[in-house]
């Protein structure tokens, strides 16, 4: 089994945070996005990992190279921006014949990995939306096995949402078919997508399921991630790194503080994620998330997100900055 993890994207409904950071590398609860979705395959026993980059791919592989130095990890890149489908083409030479799992760049979910893993099926993690119309949706049929995937139906069959989690045992016959829908010029909104290569292995007799997650976190915008990081942070609980300095501080769970941060005179929380060696001094800090390297004095911020080596000084209620950014108010 070897994971597939397309983070290409540029991250747009993100900016400015990612003009200098790949989407993937948003920190989140005190980790990043990515390694939320690299930690649950890792656990689960999967070692070999192929990556397709682009936009600030340099980041990706610096990154990982780092935070996962025992893990066998591939990378190719993705020059062009015309869906998922040649995404996955890419990565055809370094799958062979292994079966994948492939988790797209932004999705973090809740669901039983093993149970997928262990399953003799095909399977696709699906969610319940109130509307579809957006995604790829599934029909299923009596005997649980999928008869129809459409991309961002115009009038849904059901609301039952693909998530961007896909289990492929069939992996010769998902390659083949993507080559199909290339040729014959298939397209969603001038798009090649994975889901009208999986409609093919559909129709050439492939069994796939569809499992549900219990939780699906957005990283898309600016508004989700904060709630996504509210979240997690709940369900993780307080994480303040043994070597920051809290010094006449009010910690208000739950709360993350990284590596040689410095919190004075402050009060943090809740919904509060601060990267590492940063310093916030007489401020007050709550949902929200600070970039590493940051400086923030005399400031008091709620839903905001600012970047790494930042430095906002004064009162304040609502930002949202990107890396290497001053701001005075004094």
């Amino acid at each position: 089994m070897k994971a597939i993890i397309p983070v290409a994207g540029t991250g747009a409904r993100l900016r400015p945070h990612t003009y200098t950071q790949p989407k993937a590398l948003l920190p989140l609860a005190g980790k990043t996005i990515l390694n939320f979705i690299v930690d649950q395959l890792k656990d689960a026993g999967i070692q070999e990992f192929i990556f397709i980059i682009g936009y600030l791919g340099e980041k990706i592989e610096e990154y990982v190279s780092n935070a996962y130095p025992d893990l066998n990890c591939k990378y190719v890149f993705q020059s062009s921006r015309i869906g998922t489908g040649p995404a996955i083409a890419l990565t055809r030479d370094l799958v062979g014949d292994d079966e994948v799992f492939i988790v797209m760049g932004d999705t973090i979910c809740d669901f039983d990995i093993k149970a997928v893993l262990d399953s003799p099926y095909s399977m696709i993690g699906v969610q319940k939306v109130d509307d579809p119309r957006g995604f790829g949706v599934a029909e299923i049929g009596q005997d649980g096995f999928i008869q129809l995937l459409v991309e961002k139906p115009k009038i849904p069959m059901s609301n039952t949402a693909l998530v961007g989690l896909y289990k492929i045992k069939e992996t010769n016959i998902m390659y083949d078919c993507l080559s199909h829908i290339f040729s014959q010029n298939i397209t969603t909104e001038g798009q090649f997508h994975l889901t009208d290569a999986l409609q093919c292995m559909i129709s050439r007799k492939a069994k796939i399921q569809t499992f549900k997650v219990k939780h699906w976190y957005d990283c898309g915008r600016k508004e989700t991630l904060l709630e996504t990081n509210a979240l997690l942070l709940k369900k993780i609980g307080n994480e303040i790194d043994p070597t920051a300095t809290i010094e006449n501080a009010i910690i208000k769970p739950p709360v993350s503080i990284g590596p040689g941060s410095r919190v004075a005179n402050t009060i943090i929380g809740p919904h509060a994620s601060i990267g590492a060696n940063t310093v916030i001094e007489q401020s007050v800090i709550r949902d929200c998330i600070i970039g590493s390297f940051s400086n923030l004095h005399e400031v008091v911020l709620d839903n905001s997100l600012i970047g790494n080596d930042a430095s906002v000084k004064g009162l304040s209620r609502n930002l949202n900055i990107g890396d290497n950014t001053e701001i005075d108010f004094g």
